[in-house]
């Protein structure tokens, strides 16, 4: 549901000029009562409306300006200069110049910018140190731009391929010979690839074929050998059909054999054309590695902190197609090494470390994947503090909380809306990272991610991946007389033990492997499969797989073994089983289904305990949102937005009424402002706290206010989200809501 500005356009225009109004005619009664402090601090809320109203409309210019005259005003209430006159003419200039522009806007003209030369008088105007018996403070530095977002990651090819474009040909050292280059539409490559994958897939359904003529060619030796022996030697009646039964029989061994190494020859040209193709669409990692020096650099300065960041194997080659999907997961993951991992140079001291932090992204080869981590020597992720925030918010009972392996722990920061942060900003904590980056890694791409922690001293993440998107590697296993396949990323080791090293532990079973227990259950039975006959055996057939920190031993009937297939997605329709991350075909056409382990790794939780890992239940009603702010345009926009989401939204005018309204109601929760009259925002959250009824309930603050010691304030009062209204749009604020209450 897109957000319509202009619905709320003439509100907004109607709302400023009311503002200016005020201004112009507050200063007038402030050249009368200069020492009126309230009166001040009212210039100084209109003109921090005007500014805040006017980013969430998108109307910089406006904001400008306001922002500028803001800046005077807080300088003056907090006594580092003096309203003198000409500061008052610079005011009166800025209120004309802002009825000016609002004229232009009811025109319908919104791309209205501040005039340069106002701003700029503005800004001095800011700077003039007090004089005569004020105070003299030291002049407040003008706002600072904002910081330069980081250049966002770009495509490693778009929509052309070309490995250079040069003027001239670049000669060839040895002969001579000049190097012709040729551009290339990516979308015929891609077809290219997708053709060389079904080649792929096709010749091992061939090869499959051949050793299937090969056991008919050893059956029909093996009964003509019985045909002849029920003959007498002698019987010259049956001599000819003996003979013509071994003439056939050797015809179809030299066709099999014929087939055979036919098949071998293939082997190596379909080899050579999957390696030949593949690497058309191989790029070096750097391609998405490099550009990420100066996004770290960006947000390690934005934030205060600093951070070293190594980056290794960059010229470890990967799929374009994956490699163009991993950026935004890397981001995540960055954003959460800074905000989250990494602590502040003080706190680093404090703990022993070096003032400055490391982040580590590197990238390697591991047995026919790419393997890329990324690591940072911070703080480490405590166990303790996931289990906290999970029964805060009521994602599990305590009961089954305390239950959970710490891997099971670990793996709940994938969980939708999870964050350990203390507070939402606009870096981090919404909990709409790590769920993003498990969806892209495992089930798009088919890979896996591990992590590995220690409190104080830092956490990596390992995201192993298949070297393409064309092919992938499967292993086929056999369980309950069907025939399944996991993808080779996801698998750790394959075992065969004997059924009695399998031990019970609670009501679950397990192996004991290196100091490891892992548990483990019969995959026919978590596919719902009958597999009487495998239970009477003696020995176990176990694959290992692995999700995360967590893993599984899956008791199978055989493994078949190791190809490169093509994984087709499951049609729309069938898109619900979560079991099955896709399918493939196997011989005479058949389907065998790719499972997706994840999903059979939570399978196995719940296995002889299905109510474990039952999520808490919830009351089923419209929850109740109470927005606070003095801006009539700025509540009926959030109001808008959330009724349309089905909430309940109640509005208060400023802090006091709001505290009045919640001795009264108990909210699900509170959205609001800061800068407001009789109370504000901070002063409200902090009441709010303050009440035994309100110490859990969920509190975002939407202001203007974008300054660190501004959002950590927020955190000191007890504000669950900070959201920059330069930063609002409808999707921020419903992320948040749902995050917070669902």
């Amino acid at each position: 549901m897109a957000f319509d500005h202009s619905k709320f356009l003439a509100r907004f225009v109607e709302e400023a000029r009311e503002h200016c109004s005020r201004i112009s005619e507050g200063l007038l009664n402030l050249e009368n009562s200069p020492g009126d402090a309230e009166m001040l601090n009212g210039l100084f809320r209109s003109a921090h409306t005007i500014k805040g109203s006017s980013r969430m409309m998108k109307l910089t210019g406006v904001t400008e300006l306001a922002h500028k005259m803001e800046d005077i005003l807080d300088a003056v209430r907090g006594g580092k200069i003096v309203l003198t006159v000409p500061v008052s003419d610079v005011l009166f200039r800025g209120v004309d110049a802002l009825s000016a522009m609002l004229e232009r806007i009811t025109a319908g003209d919104t791309s209205v910018e501040a005039p340069d030369a106002l701003c700029e008088e503005l800004a001095q105007a800011a700077l003039i140190p007090a004089a005569g018996d004020a105070p003299v403070i030291p002049a407040v530095q003008v706002s600072p731009p904002a910081p330069v977002k980081p250049a966002p990651l770009e495509p490693a090819v778009e929509q052309t391929i070309a490995a250079v474009a040069e003027s001239a040909p670049l000669p060839t050292p040895a002969k001579g010979r000049q190097v012709d280059y040729l551009r290339i539409n990516a979308a015929k490559l891609d077809e290219l690839i997708r053709l060389m994958g079904e080649i792929v897939s096709e010749h091992g359904r061939f090869r499959r074929h051949i050793s299937r003529l090969s056991e008919i060619e050893r059956a029909t030796a093996r009964h003509l050998k019985v045909v002849a022996g029920q003959f007498h030697t002698g019987d010259d009646e049956h001599k000819p059909l003996i003979e013509a039964g071994t003439a056939l029989q050797l015809s179809l061994r030299q066709s099999v054999r014929s087939m055979s190494d036919a098949s071998l020859m293939q082997d190596h040209l379909v080899a050579d054309l999957q390696e030949t193709s593949l690497r058309m669409r191989m790029q070096p990692l750097s391609t998405v590695f490099d550009p990420l020096r100066r996004t770290v650099r960006d947000l390690a300065h934005e934030h205060g902190k600093d951070v070293d960041f190594v980056v290794e194997g960059g010229d470890t080659e990967l799929d374009r197609k994956i490699i163009d999907r991993i950026g935004d997961s890397l981001m995540h993951m960055i954003r959460n090494s800074l905000d989250h991992g990494l602590e502040n140079g003080a706190e680093r001291s404090a703990a022993g470390k070096s003032p400055k932090g490391t982040i580590n992204l590197s990238a390697f080869y591991d047995s026919g994947c790419v393997t890329i981590s990324l690591s940072d020597d911070g703080k480490g992720l405590s166990v303790e503090k996931i289990r906290e925030k999970a029964l805060a918010k009521r994602l599990f009972e305590s009961e089954v909380l305390e239950g959970m392996s710490r891997a099971e722990i670990t793996n709940l920061i994938f969980m939708p809306g999870f964050s350990t942060s203390p507070i939402i900003t606009d870096l981090s904590g919404r909990g709409v990272g790590m769920d993003v980056v498990r969806k892209s890694i495992v089930d798009e791409l088919k890979g896996t991610i591990a992590i590995e922690t220690r409190e104080g001293s830092g956490t990596a993440f390992l995201l192993r991946l298949p070297l393409n998107l064309a092919v992938f590697p499967l292993f086929f296993l056999s369980a309950g007389g069907k025939i399944c396949a996991v993808p080779a990323t996801a698998l750790v080791e394959m075992i065969s033990i004997q059924r009695g090293e399998i031990i019970e532990i609670v009501n679950k079973r397990a192996i004991r492997l290196r100091e490891q227990i892992i548990p483990v259950e019969n995959l026919a039975a978590l596919l719902r499969l009958t597999n009487e006959a495998a239970a009477e055996a003696s020995e176990a057939l176990i694959v290992i797989i692995r999700d995360g920190e967590e893993k599984l031993g899956l008791i199978v009937d055989e493994i078949i073994g190791r190809e490169e297939m093509v994984v087709k997605p499951l049609p729309p329709h069938l898109q619900g089983l979560r079991m099955v991350s896709g399918v493939t075909i196997g011989e005479r056409d058949s389907i065998i289904n790719v499972l997706h382990v994840p999903e059979l790794i939570r399978q196995a939780r719940e296995t002889g305990d299905p109510g474990r890992l039952r999520p808490a239940v919830k009351e089923e009603r419209a929850a109740t949102v109470l927005v606070v702010d003095d801006s009539i345009n700025t509540r009926e926009i959030e109001k808008s937005i959330l009724e349309a989401y089905g909430y309940v939204v109640v509005t208060a005018e400023d802090g006091e009424e709001a505290f009045e309204m919640t001795r009264e109601v108990l909210y699900d929760l509170v959205i609001t402002d800061v800068e407001m009259p009789r109370l504000d925002g901070f002063s409200l959250t902090k009441r709010l706290r303050d009440d035994d009824r309100y110490r859990n309930v969920p509190i975002i603050i939407v202001t203007s206010l974008e300054k660190d010691e501004d959002k950590k304030r927020g955190i000191t009062v007890g504000a669950n989200a900070y959201i920059v209204k330069g930063a609002f749009d409808q999707s921020n604020l419903i992320d948040t809501v749902r995050n917070l209450i669902g």
